[in-house]
C-alpha cells in the first residue's frame, strides 16, 4: 500500500492493526461496538479500519475537511466507544471535544499524549500503542452485525446513519471479486475519501486480492492523469465529475492513460460523452459504470461499456446503469409500490443481501424507506428508471436530492441550514452549473433581509464544503409555478442569464 509517500506491506499493515486492535479491546469499560476513524488519507486512517474490525467493532469514518459541530453531532449521534486520531486531525480535536457531552477513548498513533492537552479524555498515544500487546485472535462477529457506519444527507437537517453488515459488504465484494479477478500485480486509487462509501471498494477489493492501494495526496488529486502513469494504475474508480473537469482541461488525450485494464464510475450519472472520452483515453480498459445508494452497500448494479453498442442503449446521453448483482431482486413501481411494466417509468426497489438492515437508531425513516413484499424487505431508492431488455437505465432522482462530486446531498439539508439563520423567510437551492450531465455545484435563493456573503460564511461553519452553496441570491420574492410551489426550472434557467430582468437579484455572494 502507497500512502503519504510511503509504502506499507499488508504484513506490516496487519501486525499494526492487530497492536492498536489489542489497545482498544485491552481499556474497554463495555463490549466494543463502534469506533470512530478521524484521520485523513495517512496510514493510521488505513489501519485504523482494520483495528476496529480486528476488535470485532464496526468504523465509523470522521472528516476533519468537516465543520467541527458536523463532526462533534457524528461522533455523539454514533455513541462511539473510541476515536483513532492522526497527526493532522489533531488540531480539531479540543474542538470537538468540546462539544461531546460523554468523550470516548482517543487513540493518537503518531503523537504523543502531551500533544492533546485538556481533552479530559482516556488518552492512549504513540508509545503505549508501539508497545501494545498485539491481538491474538481476531473477534467472532455475526453476518449482521455491523461493518461499518456512514452518514449521509438528510432531508431534515441532520445525517442519517446508514450501518452496513458483514454480510451486506461481503455479498458486495464477492459480487465484485468474480467480475473483476483483481491480482497482486493490480495497483487500485483511493480518490474517495473514507466518508464516502466507495472508498470502501478500492481498499477492500484490494486487501482482498493482494493489489496495492494508491493512495493520492490532496495536492496529487490535483492532477490524476499524472498519478495514474506515474503509479502504473490498472483500476480507477471515480465519480463522473471528475472526468467532465479534465475533460474541460483537456487533459485526456487519446490512448494517454494506457496501463489501466478497469475503469469504473459511479456515485452519479455517467453521461454518454464522458464514457466515449474515457474510453478513448484508456482503450485498453473494460469501463463500466456501476450503480448503488449507501443503503445497498456502495454498489448493487453495473454496466458494461461496449463502444458499438452502448451509445444507442443510452437513455437521455445517459449510460445505462445495468442489470442488478446476482441474489438481489429489483422492483420498478409507481407511487402506490404496484408495479410497472417493462419500459414503463418507476422507482426502483432492491430487496437481498445488500440490503441495509435500517437507518440507525432511526425506526421513522426506516420505514418510511423500505417496505415488505413477498418476504423479502426491498429498500426504496428514489431513483426513477426504466427497465429496457433486462437493462435499467436511470431516468434521475424523483426527490430533491442531486449528487455534487458524486457526494449525495439533500437540498432540503442546505435550505433548512439557509432557514436557520435570521432574517431568511425561504429558501431554494438548485444543482447548478450543469456540464456534460454532471452538477457542479449548488446555488442558493433566499427571500428576506441578509448579507449574502455573511450568510454564506455562516454556512461553512455548518455544511461540509461541498454542501455550501457556490453562490447565494437574495431575491424580492421566489418565482412560482403554476402549482404554488417554487419554480426551481425557472431559477435554473435564470442563473444562464444574469442580466435578466426576470432574477430580481439584490446581492450575490461567492
Amino acid at each position: 500500500m502507497r500512502v503519504a509517500k510511503q509504502t506499507l506491506t499488508y504484513g506490516e499493515l496487519d501486525a499494526t492493526a492487530r497492536r492498536w486492535a489489542g489497545a482498544l479491546v485491552a481499556g474497554a469499560t463495555r463490549p466494543l461496538e463502534r469506533v470512530g476513524i478521524f484521520a485523513y488519507r495517512s496510514a493510521t486512517s488505513y489501519a485504523g479500519v482494520l483495528a476496529s474490525l480486528y476488535a470485532g467493532a464496526a468504523f465509523v469514518p470522521l472528516n476533519r475537511t468537516f465543520p467541527v459541530a458536523r463532526t462533534a453531532a457524528m461522533i455523539e449521534r454514533a455513541d462511539l466507544d473510541a476515536i483513532i486520531v492522526d497527526e493532522g486531525s489533531l488540531p480539531q480535536l479540543a474542538a470537538i471535544v468540546a462539544e461531546l457531552s460523554r468523550v470516548p477513548r482517543i487513540l493518537l498513533p503518531t503523537a504523543a499524549a502531551s500533544a492533546a492537552p485538556r481533552l479530559a479524555a482516556d488518552v492512549v498515544d504513540r508509545t503505549a500503542l508501539a508497545t501494545a500487546a498485539p491481538l491474538a485472535e481476531l473477534a467472532q462477529v455475526s453476518a449482521d452485525s455491523t461493518a461499518y457506519l456512514l452518514f449521509t444527507s438528510g432531508s431534515t437537517g441532520q445525517p442519517k446513519g446508514v450501518p452496513v453488515t458483514h454480510r451486506n459488504a461481503v455479498h458486495f465484494l464477492a459480487a465484485n471479486q468474480r467480475r473483476y479477478r483483481l491480482t497482486p500485480e493490480d495497483r487500485v486509487t483511493q480518490m474517495f475519501d473514507q466518508t464516502f462509501d466507495l472508498s470502501v471498494f478500492d481498499l477492500f477489493m484490494a486487501w482482498s486480492a493482494g493489489a496495492c492501494v494508491c493512495v493520492p495526496q490532496p495536492l496529487e488529486m490535483l492532477a490524476p492523469v499524472r498519478f495514474i502513469r506515474e503509479h502504473a494504475i490498472t483500476l480507477w474508480f471515480s465519480v463522473p465529475s471528475l472526468v467532465a473537469l479534465l475533460r474541460k482541461k483537456q487533459q485526456l488525450a487519446p490512448g494517454s492513460l494506457p496501463s489501466l485494464r478497469y475503469s469504473l464510475f459511479c456515485g452519479e450519472a455517467l453521461p454518454r460523452a464522458l464514457a466515449e472520452t474515457w474510453q478513448a483515453a484508456a482503450p485498453a480498459s473494460v469501463l463500466e459504470n456501476l450503480y448503488g445508494p449507501t443503503e445497498l452497500t456502495i454498489a448493487c448494479s453495473a454496466y458494461r461499456w461496449d463502444p458499438i453498442r452502448s451509445p444507442r442503449e443510452c437513455v437521455n446521453d445517459v449510460v445505462p446503469i445495468g442489470a442488478l448483482y446476482d441474489g438481489l431482486t429489483g422492483l420498478v413501481v409507481d407511487e402506490q409500490l404496484r408495479a410497472v411494466p417493462d419500459g414503463e417509468p418507476g422507482e426502483l426497489c432492491v430487496a437481498g443481501p445488500q440490503t441495509l438492515p435500517g437507518y440507525f437508531r432511526d425506526p421513522r425513516t426506516t420505514a418510511e424507506r423500505c417496505f415488505v413484499r413477498g418476504g423479502a424487505r426491498f429498500y426504496r431508492t428514489g431513483d426513477r428508471v426504466r427497465r429496457i431488455h433486462g437493462t435499467l437505465v436511470f431516468l434521475g432522482r424523483i426527490d430533491s436530492q442531486v449528487k455534487i462530486r458524486g457526494y449525495r446531498i439533500e437540498l432540503g439539508e442546505v435550505e433548512a441550514a439557509l432557514c436557520a439563520n435570521p432574517g431568511v423567510a425561504i429558501s431554494a437551492a438548485i444543482a447548478w452549473p450543469i456540464a456534460d450531465g454532471v452538477a457542479e455545484g449548488l446555488q442558493a435563493f433566499v427571500v428576506g433581509n441578509v448579507d449574502a456573503a455573511g450568510l454564506r460564511a455562516r454556512l461553512q461553519t455548518a455544511l461540509p464544503p461541498y454542501m455550501v452553496p457556490t453562490a447565494i441570491h437574495v431575491l424580492e420574492a421566489m418565482p412560482l409555478n403554476a402549482n404554488g410551489k417554487i419554480d426551481r426550472r425557472r431559477l435554473s434557467a435564470q442563473l444562464d442569464d444574469l442580466n435578466s430582468d426576470e432574477l430580481p437579484t439584490q446581492r450575490l455572494a461567492g
